[in-house]
């Protein structure tokens, strides 16, 4: 079904219009309360016009109790019913937590997307593979460009971030100057050799800031984040003890990083294979596009890999965050059908756990371990470095730009309190810091910043194709069936009397084992005999109920555990049972 919106022809253009007196909303739709799927809308308003702007369009990975759920995506409801004011969707940079729900949302709009060039390859890769690619407009931005859309001029200035080609953007309005950080970190050694654009954030900051959106993930880290070429001589380290295979996890879309490791594998005359489909089809096209230089001659399939001596191969696979089904997951698992973890292999992740997904990180450290890898991780080498800015940074920011008020995101509920109070620290009033989670609608003056109703801002769950589908009584169900399993009651009751006919059969499954727990099961067959006895013939659906709530309160009395128990009634008349 096509539910791409089409924008009405006909509608005046922003310099038709008075803007003088409208009134400006930003809406966190996701990124505030959580680390992840972040996405922002914003609206100017007038009394006879709406126009409105789209900022990142992210995922979030699923947290340890969201049993099957793939990944998750912003609830944007709020933008359903405007969908014609949208101007434009702005991706600040390629990382997933910023880009992975692009195709769900253009499934709903129909506007151009504006992106730098490496992002802009990383999105047409998501949206090819979802087949809208040949429906949307990508249009390519520079850092250093100005656009307009509606009443909206936004200029895009260069950050640095554990990835080429990040930005942030300065969008004024009609009541004044925005800026939005992106995800930064302030690094004056990148190893792209592009430092932070510090000209224009002190440009913004004379014509006067009426409000900075600050990325808030490293707020509680003290000091100053280190820069991205410090992992240069960790991966030598790396390399040159390291007597077999080495196999290094990282992000799909950490372009720097895998160019990093392929500078590595160079130096130590190691050839390089990719796994994992993802990140092949990043590197193809990061490749054509020039962000990686890697010699043709380095890229081996893993086939020919296989076939090489161990000292003489580097792996790069996907999998850094701990997911099952990723290439990392797979083979600490044993469950990968072209390589197997052996005694000597060196696996590295390069990159930090996100909030929420420590246990499976452990785990699969753990079982690598087991399968005889030595695993170096970000605790005991520096295989990796945080992409944001810490504390002393996000000082520098807010004194740079020196705004009239400040709303930190990008984190969870922890990161923006710290944010806001180093704000207020730096003398910003408390009354102009704004720390809201998502859904919290602000509206802009120039002189105010009022802090609004809520509107609908939680999880989307992204199940298999199943979008939005799946909720919170499904996943307590999940949680449920895979703590305490369930028993299945098969009762056989004559059609007129409802009389058992047979005796109950009990299957269950996950709670005990049937074969060595025949006293359990025949305390079970006691209880539905004696509940039918007390409750009479009843209905079909009052034997139903009754049979299930006696199992219930008998389990547990026995077990101290809650399967789920459903009960099936067949009705079988007595001529067709004869």
């Amino acid at each position: 079904m096509n539910k791409r919106n089409k924008r009405r022809n006909g509608k005046p253009t922003h310099k038709d219009r008075d803007l003088s007196s409208g009134v400006l909303r930003v809406v966190p739709l996701g990124g505030l309360g959580e680390v992840g799927k972040n996405m922002m809308f914003v609206e100017y308003e007038t009394s006879d016009s709406l126009d409105s702007i789209i900022i990142d369009a992210g995922i979030m990975f699923p947290e340890n109790d969201m049993l099957g759920i793939d990944y998750i995506i912003p609830d944007f409801d709020y933008i359903m019913d405007r969908l014609d004011s949208i101007r434009g969707v702005i991706i600040t940079h390629g990382h997933e937590d910023h880009t992975g729900a692009i195709a769900h949302v253009m499934e709903t709009i129909t506007v151009p997307i504006y992106a730098t060039p490496l992002t802009r390859g990383l999105l047409e890769v998501k949206l090819k593979r979802a087949h809208l690619l040949d429906d949307i407009t990508l249009m390519t931005v520079q850092a250093g460009d100005t656009i307009r859309m509606g009443p909206f001029q936004v200029e895009f200035f260069h950050v640095c971030h554990s990835i080429p080609d990040a930005v942030g953007l300065g969008i004024t309005t009609p009541v004044g100057l925005i800026v939005h950080s992106g995800d930064f970190k302030f690094d004056h050694t990148p190893v792209d050799n592009w430092p932070p654009d510090f000209a224009k954030l002190a440009e913004f900051a004379g014509r006067g800031v009426l409000a900075l959106f600050a990325d808030s993930t490293n707020a509680t880290t003290p000091g100053w984040t280190s820069s991205e070429t410090v992992i240069n001589d960790a991966f030598d380290q790396v390399f040159r003890k390291a007597k077999g295979r080495i196999i290094i996890a990282t992000f799909a879309s950490l372009i720097s990083r895998i160019q990093q490791v392929a500078n590595a594998a160079l130096k130590h005359g190691r050839k390089m294979a990719i796994v994992g489909t993802s990140m092949i089809d990043n590197v193809k096209m990061a490749r054509q596009m020039g962000y990686l230089h890697i010699p043709e001659t380095m890229i081996i399939d893993l086939s020919e890999a296989m076939r090489m001596r161990p000292e003489k191969v580097v792996i790069m696979s996907t999998g850094s965050q701990g997911e099952p089904t990723a290439v990392l997951g797979r083979l600490a698992s044993g469950r990968y059908r072209q390589l197997e973890i052996q005694e000597g292999d060196t696996v590295v992740l390069s990159s930090h756990p996100i909030p929420g997904n420590e246990e499976m990180v452990h785990r699969i450290i753990n079982r690598l371990i087991h399968r005889g890898a030595d695993v170096i991780y970000e605790r005991i080498a520096p295989v990796h470095v945080s992409g944001h800015a810490s504390q002393e940074e996000l000082k520098l920011l807010i004194n740079l730009l020196r705004p009239q008020f400040f709303v930190p995101v990008h984190g969870e509920l922890r990161h923006l309190h710290m944010h806001g109070k180093i704000a207020t620290s730096l003398g910003i009033p408390e009354e102009n810091v704004a720390v809201i989670e998502n859904g919290t609608i602000l509206t802009f003056t120039p002189d105010s910043m009022a802090v609004g109703e809520r509107v609908p801002g939680g999880y989307v769950f992204v199940d298999g194709s199943v979008v939005g589908d799946v909720g919170p009584a499904v996943l307590r169900d999940r949680e449920m069936l895979g703590r305490d399993g369930f028993v299945i009651v098969s009762l056989t009751v004559d059609h007129n009397t409802h009389e058992l006919l047979e005796e109950p059969e009990i299957i269950s499954r996950g709670f005990v084992y049937m074969p060595e727990s025949d006293d359990l099961i025949q305390g079970a067959q006691e209880a539905i005999d004696t509940v039918l006895s007390a409750n009479g013939a009843g209905s079909v659906d009052d034997m139903r109920a009754s049979v299930e709530g006696a199992l219930e309160k008998y389990f547990y009395s026995e077990t101290r555990r809650r399967p789920m128990v459903f009960g099936i009634v067949h009705e079988i008349a007595q001529e067709a049972r004869a």
